[in-house]
């Protein structure tokens, strides 16, 4: 299989759909260019990539496996070099990542997830009594800007036992590191900015320990080696568990909202106890992944991808980089018939890979979804009137070809 002919994919990923349903009508794997032309293949076949995201030989460790970061050939202006570089266990493979998770899940427990359900509340009713007052004398609201965004940073800041102060400043390198089309400046003031804000939060931690996530991984180790996390390692994760379980859950909600308000049938199946709130959730995280196309994992050796199903004689050579196509996957004819792009939340089968698959299935995913559980519902009891003020297809999406979801979502809170 040889690397000719890529497709050329747009940082700014101003049509996800579009540009998803492009690289499945090339196959199931396919060659593209990031940005910086930097070569990928991009697998978009839901079976196929379920079992590369459980094989073995398929790294996320780019010090170890990616020949094109060996060669240095990748310079920190790269607009996705966060995305490679971190020392966490989104980029580790075998014992290591296994080291690194044990030692996260250790903090990141289902009881402390569960605990922030009443705050998750408190906050949903405090942000919803401040959509009204922007809503007021039928003003539209950006329901984005007012409600899906500070949803999850406030939790995320709970979780982590942030600051007050140093919000403010979150919410800007947040949005850098999505911002796949920055240019080098752009790049190195958020990676800078980025840790600046955790090494802030790192020294108030240490200085009063609480019952929060960021406490309990400066303390977290393994009880027979005792081995913490470096360093490094603290910081990256705590780069890791802001950034993918605040943007996630931003998109999550968005997409949900606008995917309701674009099919009212689908809504009406919600209220007229025909599908569940649980059944909206899954069916946005499958039509609508809120993470598009995710980097990146690296072939440890030849991979003939005949083996797994792919298409016989096939191979991803050693090295290579692979880009996990999760908005193309999610709506795979293969995986959920011709219709899989019509979002249906009485579908049968709403399997996805919104969370990932495998070892590096997100830790943050149940926390992603107690708050749509209780934010979703809340909402459109709060407003059952809430209709769109613009045109559905008028919505500009976030400047991101990984992030799925709108920069505004302009309603009437009805």
């Amino acid at each position: 299989m040889e690397f000719s002919n890529p497709m050329v994919i747009d940082p700014t990923g101003r049509d996800i759909h579009g540009e998803a349903a492009r690289i499945r009508a090339r196959g199931p794997v396919t060659p593209v260019e990031l940005p910086h032309g930097v070569p990928a293949w991009a697998v978009s076949s839901a079976p196929l990539l379920k079992r590369l995201l459980t094989d073995p030989r398929v790294s996320k460790d780019a010090r170890r496996h990616w020949q094109r970061w060996s060669d240095g050939e990748v310079s920190p202006d790269w607009p996705l070099y966060t995305w490679v570089a971190v020392r966490n266990m989104f980029t580790a493979y075998g014992t290591e990542h296994k080291r690194l998770r044990t030692l996260v899940s250790k903090a990141f427990t289902a009881r402390r997830t569960a605990a922030l359900r009443p705050r998750i509340e408190e906050i949903t009713a405090a942000l919803l009594d401040r959509v009204a007052k922007a809503g007021a004398d039928g003003h539209a609201v950006d329901l984005r800007e007012e409600f899906c965004y500070p949803l999850p940073i406030q939790v995320i800041g709970e979780l982590l036992g942030l600051p007050e102060e140093l919000g403010a400043e979150l919410r800007v390198v947040v949005d850098g590191v999505f911002h796949t089309s920055a240019d080098a400046a752009e790049v190195a003031d958020i990676y800078a900015r980025f840790y600046a804000v955790l090494g802030e939060l790192v020294v108030a931690k240490r200085a009063a320990p609480g019952d929060d996530l960021t406490s309990a991984l400066i303390s977290a180790h393994e009880e027979e080696g005792g081995t913490r996390l470096s360093e490094q390692e603290l910081l990256d994760t705590l780069m890791l568990m802001i950034s993918a379980g605040h943007e996630t859950t931003v998109n999550l909600l968005d997409n949900a909202v606008h995917a309701l308000l674009t099919h009212p049938a689908q809504l009406a199946h919600v209220h007229e106890g025909r599908a569940s709130w649980d059944d909206v959730i899954e069916e946005t995280l499958r039509a609508e992944a809120p993470v598009a196309s995710l980097p990146l994992r690296y072939a440890v050796e030849d991979l003939p991808l005949g083996e797994l199903g792919g298409p016989d004689g096939a191979v991803i050579r050693k090295g290579e980089a692979i880009l996990a196509a999760y908005a193309a996957a999610g709506r795979d004819p293969e995986q959920h018939g011709p219709d899989a792009a019509v979002f249906d939340v009485t579908r049968a089968s709403k399997d996805h890979l919104a969370f990932g698959y495998g070892v590096h299935h997100c830790l943050g995913a149940p926390l992603g979804r107690l708050e749509a559980r209780v934010a979703l519902p809340a909402l459109f009891d709060r407003f059952p009137g809430l209709t769109l003020a613009a045109p559905a297809d008028g919505l500009p999406p976030v400047d991101s070809f990984i992030s799925h979801g709108h920069r505004s979502l302009p309603v009437l809170t009805g």
